[in-house]
């Protein structure tokens, strides 16, 4: 049993891992930055989710703070962090649902600590109008090793409701995130809201069956030896 929920810990973190960084591989080397694509409406519809290229310094949702190296080291510290709780999880008795999200987590975690780590030695960054970026250039990335930048890649926007007090007929428009970011902010909320016992309370691990002890065959000590 406790097997199985590592197994199944490692494979949802890995899984998530997997499609964030293949979705922004794939804009990064196939979109010119700043272009965008509809998926879903138009931006003169009431609703719009389009795939598009912006990249980023800092913390999810283009939020910045500090120096990229530094933030990177922070990021790598974390991870590291949220993969031993991770793994903690598995072997403890916790609800399934409740070590899913933190594999969310951590894979959240992981997938943008990937770009600011990595993805300065990986890619070139082209200036040109239609130039898209290059995997591994000859002539080297854009930045050293825990310099790079974190790729975007969804945009939401929609129009509020006309009846809405104070917001009702204007415009909203998300910040432009990626899967890192959603499967991080999704996992937080749902430990928050559905979890937050977990998070309060000290959990131990799983204990593991004992062996059966054979019974002693000491004599009874009620009965006296015969004279």
């Amino acid at each position: 049993m406790e097997r199985r929920r590592v197994t199944v810990a490692i494979a949802i973190a890995l899984l998530v891992v997997a499609i964030d960084q293949f979705v922004k591989i794939w804009v990064k080397t196939h979109f010119f930055y700043g272009e965008a694509m509809p998926l879903i409406g138009d931006a003169d519809k009431p609703f719009l989710l389009q795939l598009l290229f912006i990249e980023n310094n800092g913390f999810a949702f283009g939020m910045e703070a500090f120096s990229k190296p530094l933030l990177s080291v922070f990021r790598i510290v974390a991870s590291v962090l949220f993969v031993v709780y991770m793994l903690r999880m598995a072997r403890a008795k916790v609800p399934i649902g409740y070590l899913i999200t933190v594999a969310m987590v951590t894979a959240g975690t992981i997938g943008n600590t990937i770009d600011g780590v990595c993805y300065g030695v990986l890619f070139d960054d082209p200036q040109a109008y239609g130039v898209t970026a290059r995997f591994l250039p000859p002539e080297g990335g854009y930045a050293p090793l825990l310099a790079g930048k974190v790729v975007d890649m969804i945009g939401v926007e929609w129009d509020w409701a006309n009846w809405l007090p104070w917001v009702g007929g204007s415009r909203f428009r998300f910040a432009i995130f990626n899967v890192a970011d959603a499967a991080l902010s999704v996992g937080v909320a749902v430990l928050i809201l559905f979890y937050s016992k977990y998070l309060s309370t000290p959990i131990k691990p799983e204990a593991q069956p004992e062996a059966q002890e054979a019974p002693s065959e000491t004599p009874d000590d009620t009965q006296q030896p015969q004279p």
